[in-house]
Order: structure tokens, then sequence, then C-alpha cells
């Protein structure tokens, strides 16, 4: 059992049939297959069923393809440690939250770039619960997350601590008010929010339902421009990070509530995994969303 057997297997297992695999490893259908043959007589077990949509695997599959997995990761960071540099080169994939990248990012990637022409960044946004995943599956080197995080695979550092405000169109009742009404059910409450796994969806939720307010109506919305329109249209609340919504405060198309001090912290952190290889292209990424912070 080698590297290249065990990568092959993989490939058929993400594919799910051997055509589809092979045109991935950019191979011929019968190289594929007679790796995969070779692999399973060594091992003395079938892998994969076969049928006439392609394959699944096996219950001795499904146990050998996280280590064949973990063997491909190993195997790539090995290279990228073997070739790195001292001057950042090559892709550098990182993830954010969208509130993150809508209002922090920008000038550190400027930053960053204009200082490192050689790296392609790859920038992917989602939901902390998203991005902690991913990282942890070594889909990307790092992510900025809502704190706190407490992960077995994963290390994180502080970047920037912010204040989370609970925002209502303009002229809406106070914040004591309306929670005591919905609690009460004398006024319906809808919150405005991103799709499952949000942090501050988290917090929102957790902060009504400690004032009685147990069922609000959730309306998800796919960005946060699109959440920040709809409450300044009278449609719904929601939890932000005040950084984020500045410029519609000023121009007072939206109303901010603030919260008790101890619910209106939140930190973004920078999550990677523990064991992971540090390419200088992070090193000099992380030093610069620590000068921004």
């Amino acid at each position: 059992m080698d590297a290249g057997d065990l990568s092959v297997f993989a490939a058929v297992a993400g594919a799910g049939g051997i055509n589809r695999a092979a045109q991935t490893l950019n191979t011929v259908q019968s190289n594929v297959t007679q790796r995969i043959r070779q692999l399973e007589r060594e091992l003395g077990v079938p892998l994969f069923h076969r049928h006439s949509r392609g394959v699944t695997l096996t219950p001795a599959g499904a146990r050998l393809l996280p280590y064949a997995q973990r063997i491909g990761h190993l195997l790539g960071e090995a290279r990228r440690a073997a070739t790195d540099g001292a001057e950042p080169a090559g892709r550098l994939a990182i993830g954010s939250l969208e509130t993150t990248a809508a209002r922090r990012l920008p000038p550190i990637l400027s930053a960053y770039a204009a200082a490192h022409p050689k790296v392609d960044i790859v920038l992917e946004t989602g939901t902390t619960a998203e991005l902690v995943a991913k990282v942890a599956d070594r889909r990307l080197e790092g992510a900025f997350v809502a704190g706190p995080l407490d992960h077995p695979d994963l290390d994180s550092e502080p970047i920037v601590e912010e204040e989370l405000v609970f925002l209502t169109a303009p002229g809406a009742p106070k914040l004591d008010a309306s929670l005591r009404a919905a609690a009460h059910g004398e006024a319906e409450m809808k919150i405005l929010v991103l799709r499952t796994g949000c942090s501050y969806r988290q917090r929102l939720e957790r902060f009504l339902a400690a004032h009685g307010v147990k069922e609000p109506r959730r309306l998800e919305f796919g960005t946060v421009d699109g959440i920040v329109g709809c409450v300044g249209a009278g449609i719904g609340v929601t939890l932000m990070p005040r950084a984020i919504v500045e410029a519609p405060l000023r121009q007072r198309r939206l109303a901010a509530h603030r919260l008790p001090p101890r619910e209106a912290r939140v930190t973004t952190l920078f999550a990677r995994r523990r064991d992971g290889f540090v390419s200088t292209a992070l090193q000099r990424f992380l030093e610069c969303a620590r000068r921004s912070g």
C-alpha cells in the first residue's frame, strides 16, 4: 500500500465512479481500475460496491477513507514545506465571516497584495460553523471566525474585538419595550439572520430567549447587505457588529440599540489547524492582520 494507491482510492471515493475519478486525475479508466484492484488485493477486502451508477464505499472502504485523505493532506503539506521560501509565493486559501470580509479585510488584503504580489489569495466567506469545518478539514489554511472557539484540532488568536448592537428601523420602540411586547405576545418579532451556523444569529437567539422571546420568526438572508436593507425598511430586527453598519447609522437608515456590556462584546479570531504547516505566505498575512487590529 503506497501513497499513490491511496490517492487514487480517495479520488474514486470522492468522485463516486471510476470514469469520473480518471477525469479528475487526468488519466485513463484502466489505470484507475488497476490501482484500486491492486489495493484491494493487498488489503484482502473489497473497498467499493460496483453498480450501474458508479461505486459506493464498503464498510472497509469507509474506514480507510479518512486515513487516505489525511495522508494526502500531509504529503501536500510536506511538499509545500520543502518548497516554501523566504519570499511569500503561491496559493493562500483563507476564510472569513462576511462581516469581517466587508469591513476589516479590504485594507489588510490591499497592504498584503502590494507587499507580496507573488501570492495568489483565495478568499471564501461563510458562517463560523462552516469556516471552522473547512479549516479542520484542511480545505482552508485559516479563517476569521467569531469567538469563543473550542475545537480540539484548532488554535486561534484574537484579531479584533467588536461591539454588537441590536438593529431596528429608525423610529422603532426602545429595545426594552420591544422585548417586553414580544415576550408577552403583544407584538410579533421577526429576526433577519444569515443561515444556520452564523455566530451572530446564535447570539441573537440566545439574547432573545433570555428575555422571554422563545420563538421569533426567522427570515434567512444570503448577504449582510440584504439584512441591513430589510431592517431599515422595518421588516425585522438583527444583531450585528457596529463597525459594519457605521454608514447606514450615520445616514439614519438604521437605529442601533446598545446591549449590556457582557453581551455586547465579541472577538474575531483567526483559526488554523494546530498541526498544520504555516507557510511564509500565511505568516506574512497574519502579521498584516495583527497590525490592522
